[in-house]
C-alpha cells in the first residue's frame, strides 16, 4: 500500500518519483493498485491520440536454433560454416531463407527479419533471461528469474483486449530452458500476471484446457451464490478500505469467475470448433495446432500469447533435428500469416519468432567429444554474438531486412540490435509505456524496460 506524501528530490539513480510509505511484505505493491488504472489509460494511448488494440503472438524456440540454418544463410562461406542446406528465394527481392521453409518463402512479404540481434552470451539461462525479461542476472549457476517477463509487464498495463479473456496465455505451457514458468514468470509485478497455461496437446483428439470447467455437482447459479456470499463477507473491510486495494484484488476473482462462467474464453479455447481445413493448413502436429490456438485467443481478446516450441539444442546430428522441426515451423508460421491476413487481423496481431540465442557459425565434427560423426551429422554449439528475430504484423512492415552479419555469420556487420530494442518495438506497437516502473521485492522502483530504441525500419 502507498501513501502519497508529495514530491521529493531526484534519487541517486536519476529517477523522479513520488515519496511513499511502504507497509506489509516487500512486493505488496505488485498487487493491483488503483494507480494501475491510470497507467493503463496512459499505456493504451501509447503516446498517440488513438488507443492501441494490438496483441502479440510470441513463438518461442526454446533451446535456440542457428541463424545460418534458418533465416541468415551464407552460401558463399566455407562448407563448415554454410551448413547442410541451400537458400531459396522468397517473394521478396533480395531475401533468401532455408530451402526447408518453402511456404514461408511464398509469404515473406508478410514478415521482416532482424539479422543483427545479439547479446553476446552463450549460457542458456542468461540468454533466455535477456530475451524474455530484457535483463541479465540469471545463469547456469543461478537459474532463478530476477525480473518479470515482458509479456507480464505489458499485460499488467493493458489488461485483456476483450473482457472475459485472460490477458497473458502460454500454449501449452510457460517454460524457458526447462524452468516453468521460468523467465515467463511475472516475478515482482505479481503472480496474478503469470501466463495462464493451457497445458495438454492442442493436437490431441480430446484436448481440453485445465481449470475451465466447473467442479462436479457445481452449477453456474451455485457458483454465483458463492461469489455473492464472498462479497457480503468482504463488505466490512470494503467499507473501511479507502484506497481501493480490496477492489483491485477482487478484480482477479472476477476474472477467474468470468473464465469459468462466461462463454468467450471457453469458446476461444475450444479448438475443435475450428474449420478442419484451417487446422490442416497449420499442420496436424502439436506446434501447428498450438499456433492456431494462439490465433483463436488473440482474435477473442487475449493480449499476449506465447507458444512453446522446445528441443532446439542441437550440438550434434543437426540434419535429423532440422529436417524434423523446420517443416513444422514452416507450416505453422506461414499458415498464421496467411490466416491473419484473410481474417483482416494483420494490423492487429504482432507475430514474433525467436529463441534465447543462436548456434555457432562454424559447425563441430559431430562427435560430441568422441570420434568425428559418431553422434550423427555435425552440430552447432551455443552462440549469442549473432542471432535472428522474425517479426510481422501489428504495425511491422513485411519484406524488410534489418542489419546483417559478417561473411561468416559471426557478429553483426551493420545495425546491431539488442534484445531491449526488440522489446521497445513490441511495447510501442502494443501501446505500452516503457517508462512505467514497478517495485521489486526490495521496494525499489525498476523501469519496465532497459534503455533501448524502437526499430524504426520495421514500422
Amino acid at each position: 500500500m502507498r501513501i502519497d506524501l508529495g514530491s521529493t528530490p531526484r534519487y541517486c539513480d536519476g529517477m523522479n518519483r513520488r515519496s511513499f510509505v511502504q507497509m506489509g511484505m516487500a512486493g505488496m505493491a505488485s498487487w493491483g493498485l488503483p494507480q494501475l488504472w491510470q497507467a493503463r489509460e496512459a499505456s493504451a494511448a501509447g503516446g498517440d491520440s488513438v488507443a492501441k488494440k494490438t496483441s502479440v503472438i510470441l513463438i518461442w524456440l526454446d533451446g535456440g536454433p542457428g541463424h545460418m540454418d534458418l533465416y541468415d544463410m551464407k552460401p558463399e562461406a566455407p562448407a563448415e560454416y554454410r551448413g547442410l542446406w541451400n537458400p531459396i528465394r522468397t517473394n521478396v527481392s533480395g531475401m533468401e531463407i532455408t530451402e526447408l521453409f518453402p511456404r514461408q518463402a511464398r509469404c515473406a512479404d508478410k514478415f521482416s527479419l532482424v539479422r543483427s540481434l545479439h547479446h553476446n552470451n552463450g549460457d542458456h539461462f542468461t540468454a533466455g533471461h535477456y530475451m524474455l525479461t530484457g535483463r541479465g542476472g540469471a545463469s547456469g549457476a543461478d537459474t532463478q528469474g530476477k525480473y518479470p517477463f515482458i509479456g507480464s509487464i505489458a499485460t499488467r498495463s493493458t489488461g485483456a483486449r476483450q473482457p472475459g479473456m485472460p490477458a497473458n496465455v502460454a500454449v501449452p505451457y510457460a517454460m524457458s530452458i526447462g524452468l516453468r514458468p521460468g523467465y515467463f514468470g511475472a516475478n515482482y509485478v505479481g503472480a496474478a500476471y503469470n501466463p495462464f497455461e493451457t497445458e495438454g496437446d492442442p493436437n490431441a483428439a480430446k484436448f481440453a484446457v485445465q481449470n475451465m470447467q466447473l467442479p462436479g455437482g457445481m452449477t453456474v447459479s451455485r457458483l454465483d451464490d458463492r461469489a455473492a456470499l464472498a462479497r457480503s463477507v468482504d463488505r466490512m473491510r470494503r467499507d473501511v478500505e479507502t484506497r481501493g486495494m480490496v477492489e483491485s484484488m477482487d478484480r482477479f476473482d472476477r476474472q477467474a469467475l468470468e473464465l469459468v462462467t462466461g462463454t468467450a474464453a471457453r469458446q476461444a479455447f475450444d479448438i475443435s470448433l475450428e474449420d478442419p481445413r484451417v487446422r490442416d493448413q497449420y499442420g496436424r502436429h502439436s506446434w501447428g495446432q498450438s499456433v492456431l490456438l494462439a490465433r483463436r485467443l488473440v482474435e477473442a481478446g487475449s493480449t499476449f500469447v506465447t507458444v512453446h516450441f522446445g528441443g532446439w539444442d542441437h550440438h550434434w546430428d543437426l540434419k535429423a533435428g532440422m529436417e524434423r522441426y523446420l517443416p513444422m515451423v514452416d507450416s505453422a508460421v506461414s499458415a498464421l500469416f496467411e490466416d491473419l491476413s484473410q481474417r483482416g487481423l494483420s494490423d492487429d496481431v504482432l507475430v514474433v519468432l525467436c529463441g534465447e540465442f543462436s548456434r555457432t557459425p562454424r559447425m563441430n565434427d559431430g562427435g560430441n567429444g568422441g570420434a568425428p560423426m559418431s553422434m550423427g551429422t555435425p552440430g552447432r554449439d551455443h552462440w549469442g554474438n549473432a542471432m535472428f528475430c522474425l517479426l510481422g504484423g501489428g504495425g511491422v512492415q513485411g519484406g524488410r531486412i534489418v542489419g546483417s552479419t559478417n561473411r561468416l555469420g559471426e557478429v553483426p556487420q551493420d545495425r546491431p540490435i539488442k534484445p531491449s530494442d526488440i522489446h521497445h518495438t513490441m511495447f510501442h506497437l502494443l501501446g505500452v509505456d516503457p517508462n512505467i516502473s514497478f517495485l521489486n521485492h526490495s521496494g525499489r522502483p525498476v523501469p519496465s524496460l532497459e534503455p533501448g530504441a524502437v526499430i524504426q525500419e520495421l514500422l
